[in-house]
């Protein structure tokens, strides 16, 4: 399974953020919070929706599934004029994503992307946020479902 390399500019996200680990795995909870709330946010851009992590520098490297992180479901949105109560906005930087399509519910393409891919690719991991695009293919649970994985990549030194 190869990715397809894009270079993206900013975006301006607009959601609710938790702070989680692996082992503590509070996703339902994120998007239970959030999802009722979607039609709040009236500057919205496109339907895609992004579930989005923010690790420390040093989370692969000293890597635990007890080491924590943000969560993010976010939306895209034009600006930041209108951010409902309890809402956050947040600024993607742009930089050089490798981008896989991934079907189904599988989670052991993360194993794959980190341990064989990313290893063999002329890529390294860049310290930015990783995120998922859940498009009209997405169906949560279902494993028919479809979604893009964005890992941010810098040529290798």
């Amino acid at each position: 399974m190869q990715p397809e390399i894009k270079n993206i500019g900013r975006k301006k996200l607009l959601g609710i953020c938790l702070e989680m680990s692996l082992a503590d795995n509070r996703t339902g909870e994120l998007w239970r919070s959030f999802m009722p709330r979607l039609s709040e946010i009236e500057t919205r851009v496109g339907t895609e929706l992004y579930s989005l992590q923010v690790y420390d520098e040093d989370y692969f490297q000293q890597f635990s599934p007890k080491n924590e992180f943000e969560k993010w479901a976010l939306a895209e949105v034009k600006n930041f004029s209108v951010i409902p109560d309890e809402m956050e906005p947040f600024e993607l930087p742009g930089g050089l994503y490798a981008v896989f399509q991934h079907k189904g519910m599988d989670t052991e393409i993360f194993q794959y992307i980190f341990s064989v891919w990313l290893p063999g690719s002329e890529f390294q991991l860049d310290d930015r946020p990783h995120f998922e695009v859940l498009g009209e293919k997405y169906r949560q649970g279902s494993p028919d479902s479809e979604e893009e994985i964005w890992i941010p990549v810098s040529k290798k030194d």
